[in-house]
């Protein structure tokens, strides 16, 4: 069975859909549609759907590291990969591609087959595939991935639909479903540049809020003070509110997120730790205490 026309199938999905009659609308209408269905599947509880982003250096072991302290608070955790490439996780987690969920819709994969096992989590799922091709599916096809999800939710406490947030401001049906986005933001200056710059993404594809949690912070104060500076940063250029989730290592990452979100708390700049954001070009010299 193919998934989509033979003539359609070497194209990217955006040129396919306007061959198919679906212009412009691809990341409007289409996508609304196809998230419909699956919002209804992931607001009913368990398990609690949180799409994924990381930044930093080490953005995909941060991810990774997300995954396994959640789980580590009793929580069966299933990650969803839609990143491609180097964003994926497959390296991080010493995996190999793996079938994409997409085949599923060959007739000759098993469910079984597309859940990549790993130590201390449920199993990551590639779906780089699926991702792209679900707002061209028919829906006999939509209706067989649906239900291949809702018997994978039915063994998870927590589904983790890992994303790119290069590509945020044009979420995938999955991403745009979840009810909630958590950004694992790297206590560093790439980790800042690539946070904000992902955040702005979130914005522009209708996040209406970030929970974030900081990671590989040097101090409980250094990660506030990190926090504190991007929620300034982001409230005055992009006005999405932000949720203070805590420290990654160190914080219950689940009970966060359990909570509705919440309005961030804000603590004055460590003087150290305000010097070393001003020259990240973050906040200008002397806006911060201390300086």
């Amino acid at each position: 069975m193919e998934l989509l026309p033979r003539s359609l199938r070497s194209l990217p999905p955006k040129v396919a859909a306007v061959r198919l009659g679906r212009p412009g609308a691809y990341w409007a209408d289409m996508r609304e549609d196809q998230a419909a269905g699956l919002r209804r599947l992931f607001r009913q509880a368990p398990p609690q759907v949180v799409a994924l982003y990381a930044t930093g250096r080490l953005h995909a072991e941060n991810a990774v590291m997300a995954a396994h302290r959640i789980a580590g608070q009793a929580e069966r955790v299933l990650l969803i990969d839609e990143a491609e490439g180097d964003a994926s996780l497959g390296a991080a987690l010493d995996l190999g591609a793996g079938p994409d969920l997409l085949q599923l819709l060959d007739g000759r994969t098993l469910l079984a087959a597309v859940v990549q096992p790993v130590p201390g989590l449920l199993g990551r799922v590639p779906a780089a595939a699926a991702a792209l091709a679900l707002p061209l599916l028919d829906d006999a096809r939509r209706a067989c991935l649906f239900e291949a999800l809702r018997i994978l939710h039915r063994h998870a406490g927590f589904v983790l639909i890992h994303a790119d947030g290069a590509t945020a401001d044009a979420p995938s049906p999955f991403v745009h479903a979840a009810p909630r986005r958590l950004l694992v933001a790297e206590a560093s200056a790439c980790g800042a540049t690539q946070a904000y710059q992902a955040i702005k993404h979130l914005a522009a594809g209708g996040a209406g809020s970030v929970d974030v949690a900081v990671c590989r912070a040097r101090s409980r104060s250094d990660a506030s003070a990190f926090f504190a500076t991007l929620d300034a940063l982001v409230r005055r250029h992009v006005g999405v509110p932000l949720a203070w989730l805590g420290e990654l290592e160190r914080d219950d990452l689940a009970a966060g997120l359990a909570r509705p979100v919440l309005a961030p708390q804000r603590g004055p700049l460590a003087p150290p730790a305000a010097r070393r954001y001003a020259a990240w070009g973050w906040i200008p010299p002397g806006n911060a205490r201390g300086i």
